[in-house]
């Protein structure tokens, strides 16, 4: 009898499952899908991220299958599919192909020293000197954020002030020994560029890949495409906020596009179309290194079985993702607005990618909901227990009147502690961030619901251990 019924359970719900309707964005299994699925998908997506603005393309050998906008930017305009963005630390991918387009010119080659082409390119530590263009792009250099002053690097004008800023750092590492992520690599390829060219950086990168591939949407810097202001969360409210202030001309995440674009690029990138390196130089720009599955600005990545070249960005108002799949010939680039403690764009893009193998994607976001609230709650209770600690200080000193001092200050060790959490901060922040610098600044932009959280329990915790040891001091005095 139990097996009929299952058998009955599972016919009736194979039946359900045939004639529900499928999701507009899943698209005909096993095929291309179509523009109208993928913007669908993508509609769905802002909803379900709740992020102000979005932009996104895909594309399929020397095609661009889709390429969109949605939501708004921060002046209520309309995002399309031509409306400029910040991509941060996409940008590496396309220095590194100004450098490999001056390798097949002849003017540079992968294993000869910096120095050689950037005699300015000096620190306290020698072995800087045996430094490869390779190993910049590789980020094997052993140059890291915890062995050089990126705070003055910040502060250069421009990029010849930026390499003269490393002088008093040292490597954390031997040359092509280690890999380690670090924006300095970057850019001192982005000067080298500059110098070998023998023009500015921007127009360097104008004349070698934007041109050729008819970018006319992007550039380096915010000079000549200028984006709108971005947006961070605030418990789930987003805040338009102009993105941090510092140096944003450079090789690591300087580049201002546009979903277009980032669709010829796409092409190129998966060596449809035109290109700006020889197929050689291109599949040295994909190859992992000796020490890392990092290559020249991309990195692998295993997603649906599939080896993708991937490369993610973040600033502090605005993120984006890019991916290639070499083997079918798709491309994908997400672009965002805005920044959170949680970035959807990942999602996004492996929803992008479900679609492009016929599979139906889940619809992504909550994530950062869930996390601002959790946060939010965690700062109402934490402010609650200080209002409450306060309140209860004459109490809690009555009970210790005439006991050790030292026994009482035990005590006040808990209440201090999310004080000491406050404090150290960013130190703790950039640990966990291994080693990165972070900066006081730098927290309040997308990580502000942590930080507001932690210091809604630091001065919760300061205000009652305050108020406890007044109020003992003066039970003590017989007050």
């Amino acid at each position: 009898m139990r097996v009929h019924l299952i058998r009955l359970v599972a016919a009736a719900v194979a039946a359900a499952v045939l004639v529900l309707p499928r999701p507009a964005w899943a698209g005909p299994p096993g095929g291309e899908p179509s523009p109208a699925s993928v913007d669908a998908y993508l509609r769905e997506a802002l909803e379900s991220t709740g992020v102000p603005g979005l932009s996104a393309v895909l594309t399929h050998g020397d095609r661009v299958v889709h390429a969109t906008g949605l939501g708004r930017d921060s002046s209520g305009r309309p995002v399309t599919a031509d409306t400029p963005m910040r991509v941060a630390s996409v940008s590496k991918s396309f220095t590194a192909a100004a450098v490999m387009s001056l390798v097949d010119d002849g003017l540079v080659a992968l294993d000869e020293p910096v120095v050689g082409y950037l005699p300015e390119f000096r620190m306290a530590d020698r072995r800087a000197a045996r430094i490869t263009v390779r190993q910049l792009l590789n980020q094997t250099s052993g140059l890291s954020d915890t062995t050089v002053d990126i705070g003055a690097t910040q502060r250069a004008g421009d990029l010849a002030g930026y390499v003269a800023a490393l002088r008093p750092g040292a490597l954390a590492a031997a040359p092509g020994t280690r890999w380690e992520y670090c924006n300095v690599n970057y850019d001192v390829a982005a000067r080298l560029v500059e110098v070998v060219a023998a023009r500015g950086f921007g127009d360097a990168m104008r004349e070698r890949v934007f041109g050729p591939l008819a970018m006319s949407g992007s550039a380096v810097g915010d000079r000549v495409v200028r984006p709108s202001d971005g947006f961070f969360s605030v418990y789930g409210a987003w805040v338009r906020r102009a993105e941090l202030p510092g140096f944003r001309d450079g090789g690591s995440g300087g580049v201002v596009t546009t979903a277009a674009d980032m669709g010829r690029w796409l092409i190129a990138q998966t060596g449809h179309g035109p290109g700006v390196v020889t197929p050689a130089g291109l599949a040295t720009m994909h190859a992992p290194s000796a020490v890392s599955d990092y290559g020249m600005g991309w990195g692998e990545e295993a997603v649906g079985g599939r080896t993708l070249l991937v490369h993610s960005g973040n600033l502090f108002t605005y993120t984006a993702v890019e991916a290639i799949d070499p083997g079918t010939g798709y491309g994908y680039a997400v672009m965002f607005n805005s920044a959170s403690l949680r970035d959807d764009t990942y999602d996004v893009l492996l929803g992008l990618v479900a679609l492009s193998e016929g599979r139906t994607p889940a619809a992504p976001g909550g994530g950062r909901q869930t996390i601002e609230a959790v946060l939010g709650l965690c700062a109402l209770a934490a402010a609650g227990l200080g209002v409450l600690g306060v309140l209860r200080s004459p109490q809690w000193a009555r009970r210790r009147a005439g006991r050790p001092r030292w026994r009482a200050a035990l005590r006040l060790v808990p209440v201090l502690l999310p004080a000491a959490v406050l404090a150290t901060y960013p130190q703790w922040v950039s640990f966990l961030m291994n080693g990165r610098t972070v900066t006081w600044a730098q927290l309040t932009y997308f990580a502000a619901p942590l930080t507001i959280t932690i210091g809604v329990a630091g001065l919760a915790g300061l205000a009652t251990a305050v108020s406890r040891l007044a109020r003992l001091r003066s039970v003590g005095s017989g007050g």
